[in-house]
């Protein structure tokens, strides 16, 4: 029997959260801190979205909340590889351009 390879590969738990349970009040904290965050790129986001949508339709947009700066990629790897190389230490949202600002469904 040949195995194939995968084409993708299911996303590891980092190691600080397999060794340690995450408290119901760092939960709250980590969620009250995304929230501020996606607060202050909304109106970034909504300010580009319209004109990105006609040309862009569900690609990535990665936004720095500080800067103000954002870049779009079709790929998710290569937008956070792009991150990584360009803002390496910053917290920033990641969102695909369409209604929503998200992907599937709930």
């Amino acid at each position: 029997m040949v195995k194939t390879p995968l084409a993708w590969k299911p996303r590891r738990i980092p190691e600080k959260y397999k060794k340690y349970p995450l408290f119901p009040q760092e939960k709250a904290k980590q969620e009250a801190e995304n929230e501020a965050r996606w607060q202050r790129c909304r109106p970034i986001f909504e300010r580009v979205r319209d004109e990105l949508m006609a040309t862009h339709y569900n690609w990535y947009i990665v936004i720095d909340p500080n800067s103000g700066d954002y870049f779009i990629e079709e790929d998710e790897l290569v937008a956070i590889q792009k991150l990584l190389e360009n803002l390496p230490k910053e917290e920033v949202i990641i969102r695909r351009l369409n209604e929503t600002g998200t992907c599937g469904s709930i």
